[in-house]
């Protein structure tokens, strides 16, 4: 018997929605609905500072505007902080975490960007000598850091292929908790996912990288992880990644110039599952996603 199919889409409700973001949740909820299976929201509000509840009924609003329904009430990581503390309570006593004092100024002192996407990776300054470790963290103000093993992850996504990331090389110890105690995405997004029964995600190929990290965590934590599938990011007529300060591409401006269907229309001319951007139905972009390919590059250029 087949598993069904659970996907979902998970935006900071930190702005107004961009074309950018209705890219990926029209993907993410084709991805799910061609394969007549579920389409859950969940707001990652985890950033106190920069969320607002507003943005996020507005973001549902957005949505509904476009015709993507989602199956079951939205869900708030803000409401969720206990069901973190447990994962990280797991980590704990696995000895896989360590209280890490450092600043992001120490660590800049100290290690150049990765490559060429400004990624630093973690020195091991703080790192127990030896692993695991079941020393209590420190008193002063700390983040909590989980142990990356010098080892690869492998896995297959669903449109870039097979991917092998060195954790060690490539991320390094990453944090699970910041310093201020907010919790860090990664740990989140696993609990989160295996706990709401996402077996499919379909996001930006800026967190592909991501991917082996969360692997990793579903490993240590025992939980099963879902099928991953990345795609391009969008691109403004520059070059550079939409962002919610696009505004001419943000969603009260696409609302007022565009019907729901041009948007879906482009969206299937951007990915390559139609030959022009002319007005399709959800249900017609549906049928194209079932039966065609998309176009696997890193980015899409508007």
């Amino acid at each position: 018997m087949n598993q069904e199919i659970i996907g979902r889409f998970a935006p900071s409700p930190t702005g107004r929605m961009h074309l950018g973001n209705v890219f990926a949740a029209l993907l993410s909820f084709v991805d799910a609905k061609s394969r007549g299976g579920k389409w859950l929201l969940r707001h990652e509000d985890l950033d106190p500072q920069r969320s607002r509840r507003e943005y996020a009924l507005q973001v549902e609003d957005d949505l509904l505007w476009l015709g993507l329904r989602p199956d079951g009430e939205p869900e708030y990581q803000s409401n969720r902080f206990h069901l973190y503390e447990e994962s990280l309570d797991r980590l704990r006593r696995a000895g896989m975490t360590y209280g890490c004092t450092c600043t992001r100024a120490d660590i800049l002192a100290t290690q150049a960007p990765h490559q060429s996407d400004g990624r630093v990776i973690y020195g091991g300054r703080c790192r127990p000598s030896s692993l695991p470790c079941f020393a209590p963290e420190p008193e002063t103000k700390h983040s909590v850091r989980l142990y990356v093993p010098d080892r690869e992850i492998r896995f297959t996504d669903g449109l870039y292929g097979p991917q092998a990331v060195n954790l060690a090389r490539e991320c390094g110890d990453f944090i699970v908790r910041r310093a201020d105690g907010a919790w860090a995405y990664q740990l989140a997004v696993v609990t989160d996912d295996a706990l709401m029964g996402v077996n499919r995600v379909v996001r930006g190929s800026d967190l592909l990288l991501s991917a082996a990290q969360q692997i990793y965590l579903y490993e240590l934590l025992g939980l099963p992880a879902p099928e991953f599938m990345h795609i391009p990011l969008l691109c403004n007529a520059q070059g550079q990644r939409l962002s919610k300060r696009d505004k001419s591409l943000a969603m009260d401006i696409l609302r007022r110039d565009f019907t729901p269907e041009k948007i879906i229309g482009l969206t299937a001319y951007l990915c390559g599952l139609a030959p022009t951007d002319e007005p399709i139905s959800l249900s017609a972009i549906t049928e194209l996603y079932a039966t065609r390919s998309l176009t696997p590059t890193l980015t899409v250029s508007l």
